[in-house]
């Protein structure tokens, strides 16, 4: 069946486990999924701005160039997702597990990331404008060409990440966040305990 033919009461009330279900380009604005089994499932495209996702399985889901704009995503379990290109802008996702997803490109301003796995996550060229991602996992991650200006990056752990070309201008709580030597910095170096990294943020 395709996505575009089910409606809202079929979702809700028709369905227990929506696993691999299609759902590409529906319109599922401020819909209630939390704690749904979306794993699997093709949501690309798909407008769920204010949706509640809270607790939801989206493993392996497809979402690239969906609007989740404002959606509720805490504790929401999107490992290995693709979330290329989508607009995450002030979403709720702390506590969400993101490991291995991909979210080059994506929109995450303003997005609450606190306390989130992000554990070899592609967030290449994604737009962190003063993002909370503070306590988040990001080791591994590649973070090069990202914006965080103005980010929240207090205790986040950040061992062997790749910041190339970032940009950490008016970075918050970096002071606290932990980098290795297998951390790559803006200009490609990488960092010792003797970096200054008032050089990237001011």
């Amino acid at each position: 069946m395709k996505g575009q033919n089910i409606t809202r009461e079929f979702l809700l009330k028709k369905y227990v486990n929506l696993s691999g279900i299609n759902l590409k380009h529906c319109d599922l604005t401020g819909i209630d999924l939390s704690f749904a089994n979306l794993s699997d499932a093709n949501l690309s495209d798909a407008d769920l701005w204010d949706a509640n996702l809270r607790n939801a399985n989206l493993r392996n889901a497809k979402l690239s160039g969906a609007d989740l704009r404002n959606a509720k995503l805490s504790g929401a379990d999107l490992a290995n997702a693709n979330l290329l290109h989508a607009k995450l802008s002030g979403a709720d996702l702390s506590n969400a597990d993101l490991s291995n997803a991909d979210l080059a490109g994506a929109d995450l301003a303003r997005a609450n990331l606190s306390n989130a796995g992000l554990w070899m996550a592609d967030l290449s060229g994604a737009d962190l404008l003063k993002t909370d991602l503070s306590n988040a996992g990001l080791s591994h991650a590649d973070l090069s060409n990202a914006d965080l200006s103005g980010a929240n990056l207090a205790d986040a752990f950040l061992w062997m990440a790749n910041l190339l070309n970032a940009n950490l201008s008016k970075i918050k709580g970096l002071h606290s966040a932990k980098f290795d030597s297998d951390t790559t910095l803006p200009d490609g170096s990488k960092w010792t305990d003797d970096t200054d990294m008032t050089r990237f943020t001011e």
